[in-house]
């Protein structure tokens, strides 16, 4: 791995191997959500405890401050909504030299295995790696289900994970479910969990967090379960707590 890209990914997985991101970046397909309809107000009570915000170029440009110390993780894909006809059609949407000018550490999308669309999904995360390695880029690939949640076990996510390393992803965030070690034991690059839709209650969150940990993912990168708490400060401390702990 080139010093460039290897001294980016260590900005956002800390020495011991471990990180905590905050995903704000949903609004690109379900708009104004629940708590993040000022992205700005939102993240900026939480971003000392995170160790990296994943958002996209609009939100990054519009509302983090110019002088945040912290790396970005930008998405790349997009091009579907909530109410299109399906949300694995994406494409990628941002420039590797937009990437470059706001500064990103890292880049990502999203790629829907399984689905109508997994062909062009597949291709965009190669042709993201091409860009990521020539500029010294790490890629971040999203093991995206869309609307189909009964996706979300064991066989199904390292099958995705395993496919995503193989075309060259530096890491891969996934869901977290039952059996989760065969899902980190079959992938060799460092794997994120996702926050997934939000929780019955916080303990839920942690204790998923928690779960993936033990079981071999390198850290989380959590949203609703974040910042839809009413203790939205309180939660991203314990989730750090569990990661780095």
């Amino acid at each position: 791995m080139d010093w460039g890209l290897a001294n980016r990914l260590s900005r956002i997985i800390k020495s011991d191997g471990r990180c905590v991101m905050l995903a704000i970046d949903h609004g690109y397909f379900l708009g104004p959500l629940n708590r993040l309809e000022k992205p700005g107000e939102t993240i900026e009570p939480l971003m000392e405890y995170a160790d990296a915000l994943m958002l996209t170029r609009g939100v990054l440009r519009t509302c983090v401050p110019q002088g945040a110390d912290m790396p970005m993780v930008l998405r790349m894909s997009g091009g579907n909504s909530i109410v299109g006809e399906a949300l694995s059609d994406e494409g990628l949407m941002t420039s590797i030299e937009d990437a470059i000018r706001v500064n990103a550490s890292a880049i990502t999308l999203s790629v829907y295995i399984g689905t109508k669309h997994e062909k062009q999904t597949l291709l965009n995360l190669g042709r993201l790696v091409d860009a990521g390695e020539k500029y010294g880029l790490p890629v971040l690939a999203v093991t995206a289900v869309g609307k189909e949640l009964e996706k979300r076990d064991a066989r199904y996510l390292k099958l995705c994970c395993r496919i995503c390393s193989e075309i060259g992803a530096h890491f891969v965030k996934t869901y977290y479910c039952d059996d989760f070690e065969e899902v980190t034991g079959s992938c060799p690059v460092p794997i994120v969990i996702a926050g997934g839709p939000k929780l019955d209650t916080p303990q839920d969150a942690i204790n998923m967090a928690r779960a993936a940990i033990e079981r071999g993912a390198c850290g989380v990168d959590m949203g609703r379960n974040v910042w839809q708490n009413d203790d939205a400060v309180g939660m991203i401390k314990s989730i750090r707590d569990v990661v780095h702990g």
